[in-house]
């Protein structure tokens, strides 16, 4: 049995509440997320192109492998803390 994606074009989620969703593998493509929260979120090995990141905040995450255009983000918080 082969299992089918879904794909979904021109949907409007604005102001939605997403609990215990397993979005696992799903690929996002000219997706506005601005003004979101993420909370108790797993990202692990997710993969980030030509992205917005002005004005977001992280808290409380763990950085380990992290990169930024190849660059450990644990190193630029080492250096930037010496």
């Amino acid at each position: 049995m082969t299992k089918k994606s879904s794909e979904f074009k021109a949907v409007s989620l604005a102001e939605a509440s997403f609990n215990d969703v397993n979005l696992q593998l799903a690929q996002f493509n000219d997706v506005n997320l601005s003004g979101s929260t993420f909370t108790d979120v797993s990202l692990t090995g997710a993969k980030f192109n030509n992205i917005d990141l002005s004005n977001v905040t992280i808290t409380d995450a763990n950085l380990n492998g992290m990169a930024i255009n190849g660059i450990l983000v644990t190193e630029l918080l080492r250096v930037y803390g010496a």
